[in-house]
């Protein structure tokens, strides 16, 4: 006999949101029974597209629906600066979230919902969509073949016309998309970050207000360079949304043209690799939804996403200051700010439990 669907609530309707309910709408292990916006028009709006929306209801706050609804998880694709606040919310309901990355505008924000998802002991879980392609894990095998890299690179040039709020992001290429790419490299590399050197600008051609363009060189502890460089305002001749990958080796070299596309200098020909059957969202969705019903720990969890999250801060940092970034230091200060932030009393001691970012990352 099949589980029966996870009753689930999402909040935020914008353009993401409205991808989030068709993957939703789409899927049989879950029914959707809430949207909250705090415009409710849009909710509204966005619940009438859908079919089978008459038992859907709908409201101004993910608070009006929790005193309704009892939903088994909440899925949260608010603006980032909403993100902690409705979490939190919903894990002291002993609800779980998926929540729509970046996890927090800051780190220290990020680690106060890992302390919050643990004095709840509640799974918040970070939708990094773009781990969750077919083509993606054959690549990381092909490198895995290959050894160990000496370089592993992302090409990434695109130019989309988002309009509000990510047109008046100070970083919007690193903070709302680069962050994807960064997370794959750890997946890819099976190891981890310990210093970036960064440079950003704004081409003068740009509509965007904060810097839409970026480098990015990061050290890893198997001694890997990673490089990331990107556009947000590329016109022409665009590459996937995933970006273009090279893994340099001992071995050989291997490429993800961030679609279907995998090559390997081991091998004799090129890999067409078919889609799996959940990717991108569908794929986060499917893997939160596992976790919630057997009580394993998914790939994403806020604890696992917080050094993607490192990675995004430290390289802004390097961008702003022209020097090099630690990792570790970046997140022991993120801590100490944690610490300074008002949180719930439960949050704090478990901030003050750790002792340092490094006990909950280890």
């Amino acid at each position: 006999m099949s589980a029966r669907p996870l009753r689930v609530v999402q909040v935020g309707a914008g353009a993401m949101g409205m991808a989030w309910l068709r993957t939703l709408a789409a899927s049989s292990d879950v029914e959707l029974v809430g949207v909250a916006d705090l415009d409710v028009a849009r909710a509204e709006a966005a619940v009438r597209s859908l079919s089978g929306s008459d038992s859907i209801e709908v409201a101004g706050s993910l608070g009006e629906l929790l005193a309704s609804i009892e939903p088994d998880a909440v899925v949260n694709v608010t603006v980032p600066a909403a993100h902690s606040p409705v979490n939190i919310e919903a894990l002291f309901a002993g609800v779980p979230v998926l929540c729509e990355k970046p996890a927090a505008p800051t780190l220290a924000e990020a680690l106060v919902q890992a302390a919050a998802s643990e004095a709840a002991s509640r799974l918040l879980m970070i939708s990094q969509s773009r781990r969750y392609f077919a083509a993606l894990s054959t690549f990381r095998e092909r490198i895995a073949e290959l050894g160990t890299p000496g370089l592993l690179t992302t090409s990434f040039f695109r130019a989309p016309h988002f309009g509000g709020f990510r047109d008046e992001m100070p970083q919007p290429l690193l903070v709302d998309m680069a962050i994807h790419a960064f997370d794959a490299s750890r997946y890819l590399l099976r190891a981890e970050p310990v210093s970036v050197v960064c440079e950003s600008w704004n081409p003068p051609w740009s509509w965007y207000q904060g810097d839409a363009s970026a480098t990015a060189t990061f050290l890893f502890s198997d001694g890997t360079r990673y490089v990331f460089t990107g556009s947000w305002c590329a016109e022409g001749r665009d590459t996937s949304w995933n970006g273009e990958w090279r893994a340099v080796t001992a071995g050989g070299t291997a490429t993800w043209d961030g679609e279907r596309h995998v090559t390997s200098s081991a091998r004799d020909r090129p890999e067409d690799v078919p889609p799996a059957a959940h990717e991108q969202i569908a794929g986060a969705l499917a893997a939160f939804v596992h976790a919630v019903r057997t009580g394993s720990e998914p790939d994403g969890t806020i604890h696992g996403n917080l050094r993607s999250l490192a990675m995004v801060e430290a390289a802004v940092r390097s961008a702003e200051t022209g020097e090099r970034v630690q990792i570790g230091a970046l997140l022991e200060r993120a801590y100490e700010e944690a610490l300074a932030l008002p949180v719930r009393e439960e949050v704090r001691e478990r901030l003050k439990a750790w002792g340092a970012a490094a006990t909950v990352l280890s």
